[in-house]
């Protein structure tokens, strides 16, 4: 069982450039004990003999042929639009750069 004290969990904190109060480190230090021992935990289960796995079901991509289908004429897309500008839509610029 390992034991995180409150200077370790300030120290992670400093690290990861997050400002706690003496409350946070207190109930944190407890949590990420626990953490740390879950995680020990399954460390001691896994072995060679237990393949990795993402998923607990097998899973497979489904494919499907890329045809051309008939859709929405341009036209059609933009003339619900607040704005259109050169057959795009026209959204407000969010970052500041210049185009």
């Amino acid at each position: 069982m390992s034991h995180l004290s409150r200077a370790d969990v300030a120290r992670l904190a400093a690290l990861a450039r997050i400002d706690m109060n003496d409350a946070d480190l207190d109930r944190l230090s407890g949590q990420i004990d626990a953490i740390v021992d879950a995680v020990a935990l399954v460390s001691e289960v896994a072995n060679q003999d237990v393949p990795a796995t993402s998923h607990p079901i097998p899973m497979s991509n489904v494919h499907r042929v890329d045809e051309v289908r008939p859709s929405l004429a341009q036209a059609d897309a933009l003339a619900a639009a607040p704005e259109a500008e050169d057959g795009r839509f026209r959204v407000p610029r969010i970052l500041g750069e210049e185009a």
